[in-house]
Formats: C-alpha cells, structure tokens, sequence
C-alpha cells in the first residue's frame, strides 16, 4: 500500500510518533471515521502516523499468520514494534512476575524463537522490539546485579538482525550499571513516563540515556487516574499533560540530535487519547502551539 500522506511532519529527522496500540474501538469517531471496522483499523493508523507498538504480543506469541497480516496492510517505510511476550519478560500468573523463570534460557526460549521469527515476517517494517519489565522487588531479585546478570545473558543470545529496547520500572536501578549493560548489547534504554517513576528529562540530567543509535520513549501515564476520568472511554483528552509534554519536547529534540531513528509512542493513558497526545507533544517538538486534535479523516480519503 502507499505511505500516509498525514503523517506528521516538521520532525527532527528520523522521529517516527505513535501510539501504543492501533485497536481501541473508542477511537472510531473520534480518530478513525464512522463506521470504520477493526478489521481496517491498521490501514486506516498507517496513513495518520509512521510507526505504532503492538501491544497484542505481550498477551500472547503472534502467529506468522498474524504478522504477515500486519505486514500487507501497512506501507514498506512503516514501523511496527512490538513487546516481548508475558511468557518471557514477566512469567508469572497474576500480577506477581516469577523471577525464577524470566528470562531463563530453559523456561524461555521456545517463546523468544518463536516470537522472533513472527516478527521476521514485517522484514523492513520491524521496529525495535520492546522488553517491557514489571516492577521487580527484592522477592523476585535481591537488587540489580543478579537482574543485570540475567539480563547481560539474555541480550547475549538475541539475534544482531532485530533491534531491542529494555524498559524497566524500578528507578533505583536508573543507573550506569545498567546502561553500561545496555550499551554493550546495542540496547536502548526506554526513556519512559510512568506514574511512580521519575519524568525522564531529570534522568537524562544525570544518566546517559542514549546507549545505541536509536531513541525509544514511552509516555505512559497514571492509568487509575485516567479511567476514572475518562470512564475507560478514550476518545478524547481528560487531562492536561502540556508541562510535561514540555518537557518531553525539549528533551527529544536534544536526543534525536544524536541519533539517526527515533521511536515516541504516547498511550490511551497518558491523558486521555493517546493520538491527540501525539498531535499535542508533534507540535511542541515543532516549537508551535498545539491545535485541536486530529478528528478522523472523510470517506472520501480512507484507503480502504
């Protein structure tokens, strides 16, 4: 298919924004057009934004099948990350990850191949493949050196032909241990905005947080407070995040300057509905003050 001609433009070269996810069913209206079925819901995305990070694989191993999919309904420049499966970064049932198999080798790796060789099938659309980690506390590690260990050992048995970002969400380990690791593996660091963690424009201020040739970010959000306020209907905006989306501005431009590639996706969470968030920070990169978000396009300019 062709590329979007809606993509947005006036970015530093090499910044692809989107969002976390292409399959909100509240989004039809307000993003995609009336009447637009789910099953075009990725043709539809692929024409507003360049990349997007499924969230669907986190739940389960995607079938080649799935992928392929996902391949022809996309433009040859569109990227397409993705998480790593539950079954390899998390392992536990319930909220509780299960430290004793993540990301061990016997209990993993089966998952890791399997994963990897769906997403081969995107070929040039493949972008960075995501290790999304929970909070892990002293029960599962004892601190960050037995986690790092286990990592260094992982990223080591990774194929070099995909690219990979490592998120993890204990701000103590926000350190240079970490991205010394990071860096050996050409990893990125995720630069991410959750609740308890801190905004990473301060963690920049005192870590290297470029530790490959690309940027991955997330802005995540506060996601009991945006249900409630939303009603879990995330058709519009339902919380003002402009100071740090600011903030957030400032510090993408810094990094892309260092950088050939980078990754910005904002989820439903973040304020309320995740592409009026990406309209919202495409113009604070661009030094212009935000206009209303993007409403769907008219029938008339669907590619479907």
């Amino acid at each position: 298919m062709k590329s979007g001609r809606a993509w947005p433009q006036g970015l530093p070269a090499g910044m692809r924004l989107g969002t976390s996810s292409w399959s909100e069913k509240s989004w039809v209206g307000s993003f995609y057009p009336e009447g637009t079925q789910a099953a075009d819901f990725l043709t539809y995305y692929a024409t507003r934004f360049p990349a997007v990070e499924a969230d669907v694989t986190y739940y389960r191993v995607p079938s080649v099948a799935m992928v392929r999919g996902w391949a022809r309904k996309t433009p040859t420049e569109f990227k397409l990350c993705a998480k790593f499966p539950r079954s390899i970064v998390h392992c536990g049932e319930g909220a509780t990850p299960d430290a004793t198999r993540l990301m061990v080798e016997e209990h993993t790796a089966r998952d890791t191949d399997s994963f990897l060789r769906a997403m081969s099938e995107l070929e040039g659309r493949c972008g960075p493949l995501l290790l999304q980690f929970p909070y892990l506390n002293r029960e599962a590690f004892a601190g960050l050196e037995p986690f790092l260990e286990r990592l260094d050992a992982f990223l080591g048995r990774l194929p070099s032909d995909f690219r990979y970002a490592v998120e993890v969400r204990n701000k103590a380990w926000l350190v240079p241990a970490l991205t010394e690791v990071l860096a050996r593996h050409r990893a990125a660091l995720v630069l991410v905005d959750l609740l308890y963690m801190p905004h990473p424009a301060d963690v920049a201020e005192r870590l290297p947080v470029v530790t490959t040739d690309f940027v991955y970010a997330r802005l995540i959000g506060d996601r009991k407070k945006i249900d409630k306020l939303s009603g879990k209907r995330f058709d519009k905006l339902v919380f003002d995040q402009r100071p740090r989306l600011e903030r957030w501005a400032e510090l993408l431009r810094d990094v892309a300057a260092d950088v050939p590639d980078s990754f910005v996706f904002a989820n439903n969470h973040y304020a309320g509905h995740g592409p009026a968030t990406v309209a919202e920070l495409a113009a604070l990169v661009r030094r212009e003050e935000p206009g209303p978000p993007p409403g769907p396009a008219t029938q008339s300019d669907l590619p479907f």
